[in-house]
């Protein structure tokens, strides 16, 4: 197995090759001068030429993209252009939002979408299996920002039960407020991720309860409780897992959204704020640290089959 990891670690090389090609080319090639948008309304022509000369941008696309490949081979993943601060320091100052809001929706999904799906694969075709098939159709078809602001108004302004926006840090504020605060957006956040899971769960553990096995511990007289954790949901566990990785895709991208409707300083508002300053490095830095996640995530998802399934080997 310590094979296999090797091999899937020195396989991340390329792939993160691809992106930094596909991202540099992407940024320069959009339309836009970042130059310009420092200099400002009222700049001279050789004001924003004397900009881009120093931030490199009249050199060769080749030789930008040499100097950009070098820095990222020393872990340096650039300096932003208009805060003057490392982007791994930008990114660190704002990686304990996003790290925690993220655990939060993954854990809050994990354990109502495995209960959901499993009883709607129980009880197929009853009341509870529409309802739970229902709310998965309505999870992919609302945006993350339309939930976000029905939240709000429901909870926050019409309820009073929650505060409408801000983070408090568990470490320096306390755990209630923390709570207080975070509970919005991870409602927000997993709903797209409950409906993914309790899906796949339903329709990995409806496979399974159709096995002869299956029948065979109902014969033995197992209780229903049994039967569905030990041997349907345990032997669908590989496509859940599966999807649960998959799903983190879609985190990603849900991230961006939510800290902005709740004004969270976290790595996500740090996107649209390098997005629409056109900060090259920070948009460069900040897409090779997702896709090194989402990566790093799949390997772990992959070494889980083994955990899973015994019949599985590398």
């Amino acid at each position: 197995m310590w094979r296999y990891v090797l091999m899937r670690i020195v396989a991340t090389v390329p792939v993160m090759g691809v992106v930094a090609v596909f991202v540099f080319l992407m940024l320069r090639l959009a339309p836009g001068d970042p130059a310009a948008v420092i200099a400002g309304d009222y700049a001279t022509a050789e004001d924003v030429a004397r900009i881009r000369e120093q931030l490199g941008l009249d050199q060769p696309i080749p030789v930008q993209f040499a100097r950009w490949i070098g820095q990222l081979l020393q872990g340096d993943l650039g300096t932003s252009i208009f805060t003057n601060l490392p982007v791994t320091t930008l990114i660190a100052q704002r990686l304990e939002p996003t790290l925690l809001l993220s655990l939060t929706t993954i854990t809050f999904a994990i354990l109502v979408a495995v209960p959901l799906g499993t009883l709607a694969a129980w009880r197929a075709g009853s009341l509870l299996d529409r309802v739970v098939m229902l709310f998965s159709v309505a999870g992919f078809s609302v945006p993350v920002f339309v939930l976000g602001y029905i939240f709000i108004y429901v909870l926050a302004m019409w309820l009073g039960w929650l505060p409408v926006q801000g983070y408090k840090s568990p470490f320096v504020d306390g755990l209630v407020p923390f709570l207080q605060h975070i509970t919005l957006p991870t409602l927000t956040l997993s709903v797209i991720f409950i409906a993914l899971i309790a899906r796949m769960t339903r329709a990995a553990v409806m496979e399974v309860l159709a096995e002869d096995y299956v029948r065979t511990a109902r014969a033995k007289g197992q209780s229903e409780l049994k039967v569905l954790v030990r041997h349907a949901l345990r032997n669908a566990a590989v496509p859940i897992v599966t999807v649960i990785g998959l799903g983190i895709a879609l985190l990603i991208g849900g991230v961006v959204v939510t800290e902005s409707v709740y004004n969270i300083p976290g790595v996500g508002r740090l996107v649209l704020d390098a997005v629409l300053a056109r900060d090259y490095p920070i948009i460069q830095g900040l897409i090779l640290f997702f896709s090194f996640i989402y990566i790093l995530i799949n390997l772990v998802v992959d070494l889980l089959y083994t955990f899973l399934d015994p019949r599985i080997r590398y």
